[in-house]
């Protein structure tokens, strides 16, 4: 069954990482962070709402529909300063007008309905000149083939009804810019991103990491025996006894209002 992200159960799932570099160098290619104000919406654990603070944001407000989740980002985030939290969705976050430099939504619009109402309400947060910044997959992110630098891909090698979740869920590029030209926006820039997920001590540290289905909500769609059939057959794909370097692929989309 599909992720819930309101139990308590999960609160932490999305608060355990920390962004790859490589998500850093892009995003200063994308937009200056240094003094910005930034809304991350749907920020789950707020892992990259901490993230634009550590590039140099002036403050970051991480808004989620979760309590659960919410409650992990706080806790991730501690007494950092320049970082607060709300409970609000991405069609009404309850933020001012025009009060974001930046509003960042990262792994959110595959969860939406109507992308075009999430954009139009990031629209009405950014100040004249401010830009969004959607990162998610697309669904050829999600089919590459597995290997050990990317065993995503082997979740649909072995339970190939996985891939039809994917399909379901996945907008195309084509739609994700469709639907910011109709929110009010006009010149789309696309980026792809290759972004360390996690450096791993070796092929049963990745295996325990998908038993707990950590960050990885298309695994909740698996039953536990499932879940352990799966996690053995990755294992078994991967280097017995050295580092296992994961990587994940995605899409960003940016834009200035």
């Amino acid at each position: 069954m599909p992720i819930d992200f309101h139990s308590d159960a999960n609160r932490l799932t999305y608060a355990r990482r920390t962004p790859g570099t490589e998500w850093a160098d892009l995003v200063r290619e994308l937009v200056r962070p240094a003094g910005a104000r930034v809304v991350d919406v749907g920020c789950g654990g707020g892992v990259y709402t901490s993230a634009w603070l550590d590039l140099g944001a002036a403050s970051a407000v991480g808004v989620d529909f979760s309590a659960a989740m919410l409650s992990g980002a706080r806790e991730r985030a501690g007494e950092r300063v320049g970082s607060s939290f709300r409970q609000g969705d991405a069609y009404a976050t309850g933020l001012p007008d025009n009060g974001a430099d930046i509003v960042f939504a990262r792994a959110l619009v595959h969860h939406l309905d109507d992308l075009a109402r999430c954009f139009r309400e990031a629209r009405r947060l950014l100040a004249p000149g401010g830009t969004l910044i959607v990162q998610d997959r697309t669904l050829s992110d999600v089919t590459r083939p597995g290997t050990p630098n990317h065993p995503r891909g082997w979740f649909f090698e072995r339970f190939p009804a996985l891939l039809a979740v994917e399909a379901a869920r996945r907008p195309t590029a084509e739609a994700v810019e469709r639907a910011l030209r109709e929110a009010g926006f006009d010149a789309v820039r696309t980026s792809a991103l290759t972004e360390t997920r996690r450096e791993y001590a070796d092929a049963r540290e990745v295996a325990a990491d998908l038993r707990a289905r950590t960050g990885r909500s298309i695994l909740h769609e698996l039953t536990d025996p499932e879940l352990d059939d799966l996690a053995a057959y990755i294992q078994a794909r991967l280097p017995a006894s050295t580092a296992i370097h994961e990587s994940d692929h995605w899409t960003l989309w940016s834009t200035k209002r």
